[in-house]
């Protein structure tokens, strides 16, 4: 017991005295990045998806 003890308290100081938080301009803006990429990336799998079912759709009107 005494061990489960000993881990929650050294797991406590060190959130919140050793990790280096970002701020909130520094969160922000890492949220602003994550957001873009995703949507270019979502985007870019679309892309895909109608070229697959372009090329697919043409290919079985042929047979």
């Amino acid at each position: 017991m005494n061990q489960i003890r000993t881990f929650f308290s050294e797991t406590s100081n060190e959130l919140v005295n050793k990790v280096s938080w970002p701020t909130w301009e520094e969160l922000q803006s890492s949220t602003v990045v994550v957001t873009v990429a995703a949507l270019i990336l979502a985007f870019i799998v679309f892309l895909m998806d109608k070229a697959a079912n372009f090329t697919m759709s043409n290919f079985y009107h042929l047979f």
